[in-house]
C-alpha cells in the first residue's frame, strides 16, 4: 500500500489523530507496518510489556551517516554522537540483565572496545570533552582569557567621561554574538567603531574598534581548535568505517526494537491493548472504543459471516460501527494499541482493507455520486481476501434499481472471498439478502419513549430508519412531519410498524435473556462458593487426618517402648506416656439416636445381626451363630437379614500380660509350644515386634528357639536383644 493510500484509509476511518499520537512514541521515524513474522513481533511486544524499561533517546536515521562512511567521509561530532547515543542505550539494556527473550536478544550485542574509547570523549549532552586533549584545553583557556579582557575593556569604555553623554544605557549588548554599546547619534566624535545594528528607538549598536583585535585573536584560536576537532572527527570516522558492519547491525536491530518499545509504552501510557491477527476471516469485537470519540459507548459485535448488513435509525451509530470494525482490523494488522477487551476479541487477517465511505462526486472530473461509487466498486473485483466497508450503499441512485444491482454485486464479492460491511436504508436490499446463510442482519435501535437512538444493535432483524422522528427531533415542525407520513402512505407505515414490532419483540427477548444470564451467573457464583467451601473442608479434613496419623505413630512408638521395658513399672510409665500422646477429642459430636426392639435386624460394624435381648445400654445380638454383647450406641438399623451359619465355632482368647515371653527352665518341645501360642496371640493383637527370653545356659534352648523362629511363616526377622534387654539370652522378633 502506498503512503498516500495508507494515510487516506486512516483519514477515512478517523484514526489520524490516534496514529499521530502513537507515532510520537517512536525514537525515530518509522513505517507503521513491521516487516516479518507478526506472531514473533507480538511475542517481543508482550515480553516488553512484562518488564520496566526506559524509553530510548530520540535518534535520526543512519542512512546519510552510513553513506558518508562508505565514501570515507568525515562525520560531524553530532553524527558521531548519534551512534554513541544508540550504543549507550543498548549497553544499558544489556546491563539490566532481563530474563526471557528480551535478555537473550540484548546478549547478542557485543560492543567493540574502540566504540567505548570514542564514547569517553563525549559528555551526556554530546559535547566534546575539551579537557581530554591538552592542546585543546590550552586553547579554550586562552579564548576565555581574551573574552575576559574584552569584558574589562568594554566596562572601561562604559565609564569614560567623554562617552557618557552619548550612552543610552550602561550595559554591554550582544548583537550576532558581538559585544556592542547602545549610543545616540554623534558618537563618532568620541568612539571609533562599526555600527552593527539599530534599536527600535533609533539608537545605534556600535562594536568598538578597541576590541576588534581581541576578536581577531579569538577567531584565530577558534580556527586552531576547529583544526584539532577535525583531526579527532577524522580519526573517529575512520574507526566508524571499520565498524560499519556493526553499526549497520545495531541500526537494523534498533529499528525492530523501536517498533516494539513504541507499541509497549504507548499501550501502557493510555491503558490500551494490542490484539494480534488470527489466520482466519472472523472479526469479533468486545468492548471496542473508537479513539476518535469522546466517552464512546463500547461496541461488541460478532462478524463471523461474509456480509454484515446494518440497518436502522438515522444517526444511530451505523457508520461508526462500520468504521469500528474496519479500524480494529486495521490496527490489529499493524499491531497498533487500541481500547478493547483483547481476551474476548478475535480479529482475522486480511490482505487489504477498503473503505467506501466518502461522497465521490467531483465537479472537476464531471463525475456524479453514483458514477463515483461504481468506479470505486469496480476496483474491488481485482482484489482478493479483502475486508470492505460500504457506508450508505444506496447513495446516489434509485433505491429499487440499486437493490437489485447491489444484491448481485455483493454476491460476486462473496464468491471472491471478500467480507463486506454495509450500512443501508434499503429495506428492499436487506430483504433480498436476508435469506442467505452467509449474511448477517444488524439493526440500530431507537428509544421511542425518549425519542432518540440508543446506539445499540440487535442481530437478525431489519431496522426502521425513523426518518420522521429524526426530522422532528432536529426542528422540523409537527405539521410537516404529519403531512409527510400521509404522503408516505398507509401500507408503507404498516410495514414500518411491523418492523418496529419485530424490533421491540427482539429487544424484549434480549432483556429476558439478559435476566436469565444474570440468574445463571448468580447460580454459578453460588456453586463456586459451595465448591470453594467443600475444598476448604476437605483440606481441613486432610490436615486433621495427617495430625491424627502423626499422633497415632507417636503412640505406637511409645507402646513399643513400653513393651521393651525391663519391669512392670517402666511398662506402665511408657504406656501412660503413649496414652498422653494420643489426640484428645476437642468437640463432642452428637450421635443420631435410634430406637430398637428385640428381633430387629441391626448392623454392628461390618456385620449384620438380630437383637436377642436388651438392657438400658447393653444389647445382646446374634451374628452368624455367635452371641455378642455390645453397646447400644454402636448399633445401626439394617433392613437386611443376618447371615446364618450351619455350625457354631467357639473361640477362646486368653488375655496376655505383655509382649515378652520367658522360656527359662523349659524343655525344647515345651518351649516351641509356648512360642507358637505366644506369636499367634501377638499377631492377633496387631503387634509387629516381641521379645523372647531363653537364657544362655548350655545353648540347647537357644538353638531350639532359633530353629523354631527360622521355620515360622509369620516371622520376618529376629536377632539377639541389646545388652539392656538380655543380650545373647534373648531374641527380638519382627512379625
Amino acid at each position: 500500500m502506498s503512503i498516500e493510500k495508507f494515510e487516506h484509509i486512516f483519514d477515512q476511518l478517523d484514526l489520524s489523530d490516534h496514529v499521530e499520537s502513537f507515532r510520537s512514541f517512536f525514537s525515530r521515524p518509522q513505517n507503521l507496518y513491521i516487516q516479518g513474522d507478526q506472531e514473533l513481533h507480538y511475542k517481543y511486544i508482550s515480553a516488553l510489556d512484562a518488564i520496566e524499561f526506559k524509553a530510548p533517546p530520540k535518534l535520526v536515521k543512519y542512512d546519510t551517516l552510513k553513506s558518508h562512511l562508505k565514501k570515507s567521509g568525515v562525520l560531524r561530532f553530532e553524527q558521531i554522537f548519534e551512534v554513541l547515543k544508540l550504543v549507550r542505550y543498548l549497553r544499558t539494556m544489556k546491563n539490566a540483565s532481563y530474563q526471557g527473550i528480551i535478555g537473550t536478544w540484548m546478549d547478542k550485542f557485543e560492543f567493540p572496545e574502540a566504540l567505548h574509547e570514542i564514547d569517553t570523549f563525549f559528555n551526556e549532552k554530546g559535547d566534546f570533552k575539551e579537557d581530554k586533549d591538552e592542546d585543546i584545553y590550552i586553547l579554550v583557556k586562552r579564548i576565555a582569557q581574551i573574552k575576559a579582557d574584552i569584558a574589562s575593556s568594554m566596562k572601561r569604555l562604559l565609564f569614560t567621561q567623554k562617552l557618557s553623554t552619548y550612552l543610552v544605557d550602561t550595559q554591554v549588548h550582544y548583537i550576532n554574538d558581538e559585544e556592542a554599546l547602545l549610543v545616540r547619534g554623534g558618537f563618532n566624535h568620541v568612539l571609533k567603531g562599526n555600527i552593527i545594528g539599530r534599536s527600535s528607538g533609533g539608537f545605534f549598536y556600535v562594536s568598538p574598534d578597541s576590541i576588534r583585535k581581541s576578536k581577531e585573536q579569538i577567531n584565530a584560536v577558534n580556527n586552531e581548535k576547529e583544526a584539532l576537532f577535525y583531526a579527532y572527527a577524522k580519526r573517529f570516522s575512520a574507526t566508524f568505517k571499520e565498524l560499519l558492519p556493526f553499526i549497520s547491525f545495531i541500526d537494523k536491530e534498533f529499528d525492530k526494537f523501536d517498533h516494539y518499545q513504541a507499541r509497549s509504552l504507548y499501550a501502557k501510557s493510555k491503558n490500551l491493548a494490542i490484539v494480534k491477527n488470527h489466520k482466519d476471516s472472523v472479526v469479533k469485537l468486545d468492548s471496542f472504543e473508537h479513539p476518535a470519540l469522546h466517552k464512546p459507548k463500547p461496541i461488541s459485535v460478532d462478524f463471523s459471516k461474509n456480509v454484515l448488513m446494518v440497518t436502522g435509525v438515522n444517526a444511530g451509530g451505523k457508520t461508526m460501527l462500520l468504521k469500528s470494525l474496519l479500524s480494529a482490523t486495521l490496527m490489529s494488522k499493524y499491531l497498533i494499541p487500541m481500547k478493547i477487551n483483547k481476551h474476548k476479541s478475535h480479529i482475522g487477517n486480511f490482505k487489504q482493507i477498503q473503505a467506501i465511505i466518502d461522497d465521490p462526486q467531483s465537479v472537476k472530473n464531471d463525475i456524479s455520486t453514483f458514477a463515483g461509487r461504481m468506479s470505486e466498486f469496480s476496483k474491488l473485483f481485482g482484489l482478493h481476501n479483502a475486508l470492505i466497508g460500504v457506508d450508505e450503499i444506496e447513495l446516489g441512485t434509485d433505491s429499487d434499481e440499486a437493490a437489485a444491482l447491489f444484491n448481485v454485486i455483493l454476491e460476486d464479492l462473496i464468491k471472491r472471498g471478500h467480507k463486506v460491511v454495509v450500512t443501508t436504508h434499503h429495506k428492499r436490499l436487506a430483504s433480498l439478502m436476508a435469506h442467505r446463510d452467509d449474511v448477517q442482519l444488524l439493526a440500530a435501535l431507537y428509544n421511542e419513549a425518549e425519542r432518540k437512538p440508543t446506539y445499540e444493535f440487535l442481530s437478525g432483524i431489519v431496522g426502521k430508519s425513523y426518518a420522521f422522528e429524526t426530522a422532528a427531533r432536529y426542528g422540523i415542525s409537527h405539521d410537516i412531519v404529519e403531512r409527510s407520513k400521509k404522503t408516505y402512505g398507509t401500507n408503507h407505515e404498516k410495514l414500518n410498524q411491523l418492523i418496529e414490532r419485530g424490533s421491540q419483540m427482539e429487544l424484549e427477548l434480549k432483556v429476558k435473556h439478559q435476566k436469565v444470564d444474570e440468574k445463571l451467573e448468580t447460580i454459578r457464583n453460588k456453586e463456586q462458593e459451595l465448591n470453594d467451601l467443600k475444598a476448604a473442608l476437605l483440606g481441613e479434613h486432610d490436615d486433621n487426618q495427617k495430625r491424627l496419623k502423626l499422633s497415632y505413630d507417636i503412640a505406637i512408638r511409645e507402646a513399643k517402648a513400653a513393651a521393651k521395658g525391663s519391669d512392670m513399672a517402666d511398662i506402665h510409665r511408657a504406656m501412660n506416656k503413649a496414652n498422653a500422646s494420643l489426640p484428645k477429642s476437642e468437640k463432642k459430636i452428637e450421635k443420631e439416636v435410634f430406637v430398637f426392639n428385640v428381633g430387629d435386624n441391626v448392623k454392628y460394624r461390618k456385620q449384620i445381626g438380630t437383637i436377642i435381648s436388651m438392657k438400658k445400654k447393653d444389647v445382646t445380638i446374634e451374628v452368624e451363630g455367635m452371641r455378642l454383647r455390645v453397646k447400644l450406641g454402636e448399633l445401626r438399623p439394617s433392613g437386611n437379614r443376618p447371615k446364618t451359619r450351619q455350625s457354631e465355632v467357639k473361640l477362646n482368647v486368653n488375655k496376655r500380660s505383655g509382649l515378652k515371653l520367658d522360656l527359662h527352665g523349659l524343655r525344647a518341645e515345651e518351649a516351641c509350644e509356648r512360642m507358637d501360642k505366644f506369636l499367634s496371640d501377638a499377631l492377633i493383637d496387631g503387634w509387629d515386634e516381641v521379645i523372647i527370653y531363653h537364657g544362655i545356659g548350655t545353648g540347647k534352648l537357644s538353638y531350639a528357639v532359633k530353629e523354631f523362629l527360622k521355620t515360622h511363616p509369620r516371622v520376618k526377622d529376629f536377632g539377639d536383644a541389646p545388652q539392656n534387654l538380655g543380650g545373647f539370652g534373648a531374641k527380638i522378633v519382627s512379625l
